[in-house]
């Protein structure tokens, strides 16, 4: 039943993402296996992140089962499409919950989507990862696959608003070769190799993303540190937190 629901909306994601034109680049599919279970861990700049984490995986004829909140399963549109595509629901109140189902996946030998920042980086550059994709990883006996997105936050992302018109935007996908996570090892310490890899993977992506800003106006997507205008790490937590 899962894959009479995810097909086609896959189809339907592909066939939006050929209406805007949008030039994706992905390299480094082959790291996502082809069986068993796997935790794929990206960063988070954009609310279509997932559909561009899901495409990744499908070189290898597999489908990704995300970690969301749980408030879009409630929604009378995405919650059945959500529900029949097997994603799992995450109550933050009610965390051990989605941790539990997640490892079932896993264990069942599905690969299981996680942005471990939790919540989209304003700042475009990495937060603070949770530990929680590690600790799956660890429990279930599966490798984690770290990869990085970019050039998603010009499409829609929060703050902004959306880009659906055919703007031929460049989305550049890097995924990294596989992390093992073992049992006897500080999930912490898990935590801080991953986050540094999905680091350098997004940095492969900028270097490789083959458009700049046209104007001192399009600047906005740019990291502070890139010289672009996006808020800093700083500034992006203090509006967080205000």
């Amino acid at each position: 039943m899962a894959e009479l629901v995810y097909r086609p909306v896959i189809g339907a994601a592909r066939t939006m993402f050929k209406a805007l034109d949008l030039k994706i680049d992905t390299q480094g599919s082959e790291h996502i296996p082809r069986t068993g279970g796997a935790v794929l861990v990206s960063n988070h700049i954009s609310y279509l992140d997932f559909i561009f984490t899901g495409l990744a995986a499908l070189p290898q004829k597999r489908l990704v089962r995300f970690m969301a909140k749980e408030s879009v399963f409630r929604h009378k549109v995405s919650g059945p499409l959500m529900r029949g595509m097997k994603h799992i629901p995450v109550d933050r109140k009610q965390g051990e919950q989605a941790y539990s189902h997640a490892l079932d996946s896993l264990r069942s030998g599905e690969i299981v989507g996680v942005f471990p920042e939790a919540t989209i980086s304003p700042s475009f550059t990495l937060k603070s990862f949770k530990s929680g994709a590690a600790r799956l990883a660890q429990e279930a006996g599966v490798p984690l696959i770290p990869m990085a997105l970019w050039g998603t936050q010009r499409v829609w992302t929060k703050g902004r608003p959306r880009n659906f018109k055919r703007s031929h935007i460049p989305v550049t996908i890097r995924v990294g070769e596989q992390i093992e996570a073992a049992a006897d090892q500080y999930a912490g310490a898990i935590t801080r190799r991953l986050r540094d890899r999905v680091q350098e993977l997004l940095e492969a992506a900028q270097r490789a993303y083959p458009v700049r800003p046209r104007d001192a106006a399009d600047t906005w997507w740019v990291p502070a540190h890139l010289g672009g205008t996006a808020p800093t790490p700083a500034e992006a937590r203090t509006a967080e937190a205000g």
